[in-house]
């Protein structure tokens, strides 16, 4: 394995999504020098593949921020920081701007046959909204937003793009024997591609890393979201937060071509209702029994309900219902879902869609101010891998597209006015390369594969939708034996991208195993049926969890 020498950049972005990509050309904006570190292609990331839109005030006759923020605080259950929902809710209009400035479409209702408000936004409606707020590009959202932010990061002469390279480690004083402030002085990444390992040096990191759905086994997140962003801040000293709430999709299509597929919340948005097969094989609605928004509800409530209704029935899935609306109107509003749908033989017109939950959304992730900086100077955090405050205990409905836009502004701006502060944490002397130590060649790549698929089936299992003290005790002594051995592994063998994402798994399943058990309650998407009741005590107060340095 060859090693580089040290490259230097004013600024390291990790990560290729919304959040990343944001951060990137603000920062570029200030003269700055960015390198992106993206593990795929470019656009290879969860943004790509969101649905639903992005929850903004647009219509402020029969919308305000008062009532975005009252939405969110109450899916939040009781977690959210409120100050700063409010400050994420009323940038939005701004943010957006800029957005459609670069060039990004949103749908409007001419677009939809409504000739009388053709110039009107054509706005959605998801679960847990109360107004009509969600902007949207049919039903492919995340990919206009996407092509945009990459066309602006691609032809800017003041970034450079690292594509196929997989973040290892960050930089960080402590670890490489500088007194001190423990700061961040860049991050070591591999280009798998040519088999080097990195250094990349910067004044600033911003870690911009998604999610973590592939730490379960059923997930509706890209193959990239194994939690590397809050693994490698967890290394690294940084605070982690509330871990424990992970948010799992209601309705992912149910079928083994199309495993993944996601089924925008803003069907039921548009009516559709969700239904099981009861005893005499007849569709039956059932959300009238778990909450007053029936299939509105907010995510924690659907996604338990159908884990519930699935359990007690043993069917394999429940079915969306939205036939009362014609084949033209879905395929309008829906081209993508709609052709999707086609190819398993479901006519959403004709035919209720077969949905089942998945690994969804971390509402906890990497400690940050609502600027994104984290409790180690030079180190910060941006989009899912970061918790602000804004989601609480249960995200609200595409309020996180918001949060990464308004976030990656203002970290852009914090580090702008603290520049000059930061290059000084820039402490003397070359930051040391990679060292290979006497690790070998693997001979044994089972063993990366064996320990993937138990820590994904285990989480499913015990640290899902709903768990128990025992589940939990179950799946923390499974995962100390597997991080033990998985560890010794990485310190003896050549490193690939199976085993640092492995590496990562392992940290992030561990996180959220603390963090479930830490938190006594069921409050959001912590439900633990031996505390089945919301300690008021336990209001706003993170679960934090810290590696000792």
């Amino acid at each position: 394995m060859k090693v580089s020498d040290c490259l230097e950049f004013d600024h390291i972005v990790v990560g290729s999504g919304l959040a990343g990509l944001s951060t990137a050309l603000h920062l570029a904006e200030s003269g700055g020098s960015v390198a992106i570190i993206t593990k795929r292609i470019i656009d290879e990331c969860n943004t790509k593949y969101a649905q639903g839109g992005i929850a903004c005030v647009m219509d402020v006759k029969k919308d305000s921020f008062e009532d975005h923020v009252k939405d969110t605080l109450n899916a939040g259950a009781g977690m959210c920081k409120e100050d700063i929902v409010r400050k994420i809710v009323e940038a939005g209009p701004e943010v957006i701007q800029e957005l459609i400035d670069k060039g990004a479409h949103f749908t409007t209702r001419g677009e939809l046959g409504d000739s009388k408000h053709k110039d009107e936004y054509d706005l959605g409606r998801e679960g847990g909204h109360t107004k009509r707020r969600v902007l949207h590009s049919g039903d492919i959202t995340g990919e206009e937003v996407e092509r945009i932010l990459v066309e602006s990061c691609c032809t800017n002469d003041k970034i450079k793009i690292f594509e196929n390279h997989i973040a290892i480690d960050l930089i960080v004083t402590h670890r490489i024997g500088w007194s001190g402030t423990n700061r961040c002085l860049g991050i070591y990444a591999l280009d798998y591609e040519n088999n080097i390992v990195k250094t990349f040096r910067g004044a600033t990191t911003t870690l911009a890393t998604g999610g973590i759905g592939k730490v379960y086994l059923y997930t509706s997140n890209p193959d990239i979201a194994c939690g590397g962003g809050v693994a490698m801040a967890y290394r690294a000293g940084a605070k982690i937060a509330n871990m424990e709430f992970i948010q799992f999709h209601p309705t992912i299509l149910y079928h083994p071509s199309l495993r993944s597929f996601l089924i925008s919340e803003a069907v039921r948005g548009e009516g559709a209702i969700l239904k099981r097969r009861n005893e005499n094989g007849n569709l039956v609605e059932f959300m009238h029994k778990y909450h007053p928004m029936q299939s509105l509800a907010p995510r924690d409530v659907v996604a338990r309900a159908i884990d519930n209704e699935m359990k007690r029935s043993g069917e394999e899935c429940v079915y969306l219902d939205i036939t009362h609306h014609s084949e033209e109107t879905l395929r309008k509003r829906f081209p993508n879902i709609f052709e999707k749908c086609l190819e398993i033989g479901v006519n959403m017109s004709k035919d209720p869609i077969p949905v089942v939950p998945a690994a969804h959304y971390s509402c906890g992730g990497i400690k940050t101010g609502v600027d994104g900086e984290t409790d180690i100077p030079g180190l910060y955090a941006v989009g899912e891998a970061a918790s602000t405050g804004l989601h609480g205990a249960n995200r609200l409905a595409s309020n996180s597209l918001l949060e990464a836009l308004v976030i990656a502004k203002l970290s852009s701006k914090h580090i702008k006015e603290n520049i000059a502060e930061l290059k000084k944490y820039q402490a003397p002397g070359n930051v040391p390369v990679w060292t290979c130590g006497n690790a070998t060649d693997s001979d044994e790549l089972v063993v990366i594969a064996h320990n993937w698929d138990e820590i994904r089936h285990f989480m499913w299992d015990y640290v899902g939708i709903f768990r128990t003290n025992k589940r939990l005790e179950r799946a923390k002594a499974r995962i100390k034996l597997i991080r033990k051995e998985i560890e010794k592994y990485y310190w003896d063998f050549l490193i690939t991208p199976d085993l640092i994402e492995l590496r990562n798994i392992a940290s992030t399943a561990e996180i959220i195993i603390d963090s479930a058990l830490n938190r006594k309650e069921s409050r959001g998407l912590n439900y633990n049926a031996d505390y089945p009741y919301i300690d008021p005590d336990l209001a706003c107060i993170d679960t934090i969890i810290q590696r000792i340095i």
